[in-house]
């Protein structure tokens, strides 16, 4: 069996993923990416993290911050709004309902 996490299931949590981590420090699209890959997220295809960060932007989750960058061109770094903080302590309630139910499921029918 494919050890590869559906993509209809990261699509729902990858947006709660990056709230929780902009919670802890500003980060540039590159370096969320690199995050990401580090907690597990191995598998989430090129592109992904750039429409789901301009996504969060519009809906005034995040905002994003040029700055000058030491090896290149500027970098968009991105970090929690107010609204973003409360959006990421819901998914992190909303998550833990869940998380509790499907490991309950799964002991069930072991």
């Amino acid at each position: 069996m494919d050890n590869k996490i559906n993509s209809q299931m990261l699509k729902g949590i990858l947006s709660g993923s990056i709230l929780l981590l902009l919670d802890q420090e500003e980060l540039y699209g590159y370096k969320l990416s690199e995050k990401l890959t580090e907690f597990g997220f191995t598998d989430i295809p090129k592109g992904t993290i750039y429409p789901l960060l301009l996504s969060l932007e519009k809906k005034e989750l995040i905002k994003g911050t040029l700055r000058d960058s030491d090896t290149g061109p500027k970098r968009k770094y991105y970090s929690l709004t107010k609204k973003g903080l409360i959006e990421k302590n819901e998914f992190t309630l909303q998550w833990n309902k869940l998380k509790e139910s499907v490991d309950n499921l799964v002991k069930g029918s072991e």
